[in-house]
């Protein structure tokens, strides 16, 4: 009887516990869903996403970095440098911020990205070393993009151009984009060059330099105006 008294007052302690347990869990999982609080935090990587689960933006690492993404399929892996990746309601990407530096090389750049295309305005920074050279450059560039060469088609082309093996063949291919206009062209830099030339860089829609308006590293001012191979129609310094 003793022993049959045991067991049963340690079955009512047993039911106790795990009905203290059972109580806890249901207050838990029906406590609601509001703003926390952190101190501190360490994270390889965040993504942003509406209540869908559509997402916006990636807060990432180098190793965990978004590949890209567009009409929301991911592009095919391939490295990327830490930061910030923006997505819109279309399921492109549409711009970004990254940076990364070491002994030898150091970048940061944002990028705003056109509907459907590459990037066409980027703040940015670069500087690169080799041995005691030491070439830097930094400011606002901009680019035109064809509405003709979207991202889904560029997509294709570099898929092909990657199966060509010969170089001069991938060589002459690419040239052959450029011609049609389908590839970026630059238009326009605001800022300090490699050559240590602070102005304002002008080119026409075929990417060739036609303006120049800047100071030297002799802290000359120099006006520069050039014809579509870039012989000189006028100058002054």
């Amino acid at each position: 009887m003793e022993k049959l008294l045991k067991e049963v007052r340690f079955l009512k302690i047993y039911s106790f516990v795990l009905t203290l347990v059972l109580c806890g869990f249901i207050f838990l999982s029906f406590k609601p869903l509001g703003k926390e609080r952190f101190t501190e935090i360490d994270v390889e990587r965040i993504n942003v996403v509406e209540k869908d689960g559509q997402l916006k933006m990636v807060i990432s690492n180098q190793a965990r970095q978004h590949p890209g993404m567009f009409n929301n399929k991911p592009l095919p892996p391939r490295e990327r440098q830490a930061g910030m990746i923006f997505f819109n309601s279309r399921g492109d990407e549409c711009g970004g911020l990254i940076y990364d530096g070491n002994e030898n090389e150091n970048g940061m750049v944002y990028s705003v990205d056109q509907n459907q295309n590459d990037q066409v305005l980027q703040i940015q920074y670069n500087e690169s070393r080799n041995g005691q050279q030491l070439r830097r450059t930094y400011g606002l560039k901009m680019w035109d993009r064809s509405d003709e060469f979207k991202m889904e088609k560029a997509i294709k082309e570099f898929a092909a151009l990657d199966q060509i093996k010969d170089e001069q063949e991938r060589k002459k291919a690419v040239q052959a984009l450029r011609d049609k206009g389908y590839l970026g062209r630059e238009r326009m830099f605001v800022g300090k060059t490699t050559d240590e030339e602070v102005g304002l860089f002008i080119r026409d829609n075929k990417g060739t330099p036609r303006i120049k308006i800047y100071v030297n590293k002799a802290n000359e001012p120099v006006m520069e105006f050039l014809d579509e191979q870039g012989n000189k129609l006028k100058s002054a310094n």
